[in-house]
């Protein structure tokens, strides 16, 4: 069997699908960050144990739940409340571990992002993968961007092909613009303090292809536009109607709140390196300065 952990706060209107599709496992686990919404009740009632811990962000939090609750099985699930467990999905996660050698320390895994009950395939670039099926006591976490990738990996890490389905804006586009707006500053700081050397962009490993894709590809002139012709043209996006449309032009606007927030950190990096370079004056030297400009 699989032990279950969750991520949760505020997330009242999409855990209780969440939960309902992981009834083929006995061990679901929410840690919730200090929620003032009904997360916690609705996550007793459908018989999950709930463990409570600050959230400083993903990688942190995903190690904390490693490190401090009690795991009945030895493998491990990762989702978010906004993630559903289809039948297939669960299906391929009990035969694979059951199969797995023991030099495999995890299992990429890969998600259906829906918006209003269409999958986009093409706009989101299926398939993307992130490390989310784990051995115990095999794999940490380490942050980047706004979300966290694999850290330290004790084995090999295999590749799961049968995805999850993501409701990823499930709370509506007000708050969508509203976390990514956040997202954009933490993604901004990594593109430019953590950039990947640019070998890693042929990786055959999407975790680490993509994040040094998306830092490089940051410097490109009209990037953001780029990204909204490739999603939506070269792509195939435009074939996803409505949805694929509004979907690509937001993650283009993503993308150039990201470009402009990576200008501002290097424009105020440039001032602070300016003013600690600037000759100080002493009292004195300042006072002589004042008579000088007076006569």
């Amino acid at each position: 069997m699989i032990s279950v952990i969750i991520l949760t706060k505020n997330e009242e209107a999409d855990l209780p699908i969440c939960l309902q599709s992981l009834q083929w496992t006995d061990d679901v686990h929410v840690l919730d960050s200090l929620s003032t919404d009904r997360t916690v009740e609705i996550a007793y009632q459908y018989g999950a144990s709930v463990a409570t811990n600050a959230f400083e962000s993903f990688g942190k939090q995903r190690n904390f739940a490693l490190q401090n609750i009690s795991l009945k099985y030895n493998w491990i699930l990762f989702l978010d409340a906004d993630e559903v467990a289809t039948p297939e999905f669960a299906a391929a996660v009990l035969k694979t571990t059951a199969e797995a050698d023991e030099n495999i320390a995890g299992y990429y895994c890969c998600w259906k992002m829906m918006l209003e009950g269409r999958w986009l395939k093409r706009c989101d670039n299926f398939p993307k993968w992130q490390l989310r099926l784990l051995r115990k006591g095999r794999v940490t976490y380490t942050d980047f961007g706004h979300g966290q990738k694999e850290d330290q990996v004790l084995g090999k890490a295999e590749y799961l092909r049968e995805p999850y389905l993501h409701y990823g804006f499930s709370k509506g586009w007000s708050h969508w613009i509203e976390r990514h707006n956040r997202y954009s500053t933490l993604e901004a700081e990594a593109r430019l303090k953590h950039r990947p050397p640019f070998k890693n962009i042929f990786s055959k490993h999407g975790s680490t292809r993509n994040p040094a894709l998306k830092s490089w590809l940051s410097r490109v002139p009209g990037w953001p536009l780029l990204r909204f012709i490739h999603a939506y043209i070269f792509a195939l996006g435009f074939t996803e109607g409505i949805q694929g449309l509004t979907y690509c032009i937001n993650i283009s606007y993503y993308e150039y709140m990201i470009i402009i927030k990576m200008r501002e950190i290097m424009t105020n990096n440039k001032v602070k390196t300016q003013n600690v370079d600037a000759p100080a004056h002493n009292d004195t030297e300042a006072a002589a300065l004042v008579l000088q400009a007076s006569e």
